[in-house]
């Protein structure tokens, strides 16, 4: 994390395109949220992708914090609740090795039909956890570090 806490907050969005008309409306609650922060948008191709690209985000020492953001549902053809965990599993090493905030909007329905009255609910669900990502982002990085002394 930079150590320049007067700078405006600088943050990388990185998007699954996996129901991608979904999956923006996160970036649009995030930028409605802190309009004052640099927010520079990366895309990938699905949501297993974002746990690498967060990495290497959070490697450069460029970002305050590294927001991702998927959707992942059932498709039928594989067990979804293993790609979701493996995702967020991924997303909190990261954080975790980097020191960088990497904060999930990683969401996996349990009951989601591709059809008009879903993708309004959704799209709407992802502009809120967009919105929520921002707060977190904003208070996460403003805060003051915590010194510890050692014994």
């Amino acid at each position: 994390m930079k150590d320049d806490t007067s700078a405006p907050r600088r943050f990388a969005f990185v998007k699954a395109q996996w129901h991608a008309d979904i999956v923006d409306r996160a970036l649009d609650g995030f930028i409605e949220t802190a309009p004052d922060a640099r927010t520079d948008v990366f895309d990938v191709p699905g949501a297993f992708e974002l746990p690498l690209k967060a990495q290497q985000l959070a490697r450069t020492g460029t970002y305050d914090a590294v927001i991702c953001a998927a959707f992942v549902v059932d498709g039928g053809i594989y067990r979804h609740d293993f790609v979701a965990s493996a995702v967020v599993d991924g997303l909190m090493r990261v954080g975790l090795d980097t020191g960088v905030p990497v904060l999930s909007v990683s969401l996996t329905p349990h009951h989601y039909q591709e059809t008009d009255h879903h993708n309004a609910i959704y799209r709407a669900h992802f502009v809120e956890k967009g919105r929520e990502a921002a707060r977190a982002a904003l208070s996460i990085t403003e805060a003051p570090a915590v010194q510890v002394a050692a014994e």
